[in-house]
């Protein structure tokens, strides 16, 4: 069961004062579920684009503005800042930030580099500060639900799992949706692994424990045809199917698939097994044998929620990745380490674009020796 903990040294106000860094498509949407939390103030917000930075104070009721992310740092009334930017400017941004004192919500994934994801999470470790990143599957019902079959046993010893993300005709920009940011290596550092494989992989990986990664294999496609004009305009040249096979401490691997396009009907959904049982996500189902009787359960989600909420006064605390941050600032609930599954899951990614790059299996340690910093100079 999800567990309650009162966190020491945590001495924010009741009312946690935020600034937003970049209000463009994912800005607006945490600024909009912000608005839904009780004892969060959003006191500023910055973007380049001054005029858009101006009207989202105006649409939401926001006292400052600013086109310099540094001006916004140095307001003492600020106590946490949520970082919306594209990939490459994740990781000094954030640095920066930690560094002035403020506590740091980040989009995923957490940068566009393993190198950088270890600096943003250093750099919190070293202030004391702390670092949460974007990882909305943790907070589904199903994977609340599997997380309580996990740690009752039900699947016994884990040892094979498969992440899996499918979009029929979803590249952004290149299909309609997005911007074309979104599809360039510069910009966004890859492709279906970072906008969409994050998800997938880290919520496998939180059920998991988080095991330690021993070895990546992986391949990358983008064969599916194109609208030449999109493309040209966009500079695609990121991957729209992502592929890798992962080798784990403790004899447990796991496989991925993940695609932007692909010409397939809808993907089966990600599931993990162990010798004693199996799960699969989205709608969660529970598989074992009772003596010589396969069976497949169900699990009613909604009345689970709501004892969640009310019988064990959880509140509102796991209901969004906002919702949680707020309330570990708050000191009312044990922070989820999102920032070392988002790390991890760097890490798998980062090996499956080495592993096609080089043509062979990659260790972890090969890949956190050969990557580089896709920071861009801000």
């Amino acid at each position: 069961m999800i567990k309650l903990k009162t966190l020491k040294g945590v001495k924010l106000s009741k009312k946690v004062k935020i600034g937003i860094i970049g209000v463009g498509q994912i800005g607006k949407k945490h600024i909009e579920r912000y608005k839904t939390i009780q004892d969060v103030e959003i006191v500023a917000v910055c973007d380049i684009n001054e005029e858009e930075a101006k009207k989202v104070c105006e649409i939401y009721n926001i006292p400052k503005f600013y086109n310099d992310f540094r001006e916004l740092l140095r307001k003492e009334d600020i106590e946490a800042v949520d970082v919306c930017l594209h990939n490459n400017l994740h990781m000094p941004v954030t640095v920066e930030a930690l560094n002035c004192g403020k506590h740091v919500y980040c989009e995923k994934p957490m940068a566009g580099s393993y190198i950088d994801a270890l600096t943003m999470y250093e750099t919190a470790k070293r202030n004391k500060k702390y670092l949460s990143i974007q990882l909305s599957t943790l907070f589904s019902k199903d994977t609340k639900g599997a997380k309580i079959l996990i740690e009752k046993g039900y699947l016994g010893k884990i040892y094979y799992a498969r992440s899996t993300g499918y979009r029929r005709l979803g590249r952004p920009f290149i299909d309609g949706y997005g911007s074309k940011f979104f599809v360039q290596k510069e910009i966004s550092a890859g492709g279906a692994l970072y906008d969409m494989g994050v998800y997938h992989i880290a919520n496998l990986l939180y059920l998991m424990g988080n095991p330690e990664v021993l070895r990546i294999s992986g391949k990358i496609y983008s064969e599916v045809e194109i609208n030449e004009e999109r493309k040209n305009i966009s500079n695609y040249n990121v991957e729209e199917l992502g592929i890798g096979f992962v080798k784990f401490k403790n004899n447990i691997t796991m496989e991925i698939i993940e695609a932007w396009a692909i010409h397939l009907d809808q993907f089966e959904s990600s599931y993990i097994v162990g010798n004693k049982g199996g799960i699969r996500l989205n709608p969660l189902r529970y598989f074992t044998n009772i003596g010589d009787l396969p069976m497949d359960a169900t699990f009613n989600l909604e009345i689970a929620d709501y004892r969640w909420h009310n019988v064990y006064e959880i509140g509102d605390a796991y209901d969004s990745p906002q919702h949680h941050w707020i309330s570990a600032l708050q000191g009312k609930v044990e922070l989820l380490p999102t920032a070392e599954i988002a790390l991890n899951t760097m890490l798998i990614s980062e090996g499956i674009y080495l592993s096609d790059n080089s043509g062979r299996e990659v260790t972890s340690e090969e890949v956190k020796q050969n990557s580089k910093s896709t920071s861009l100079e801000i």
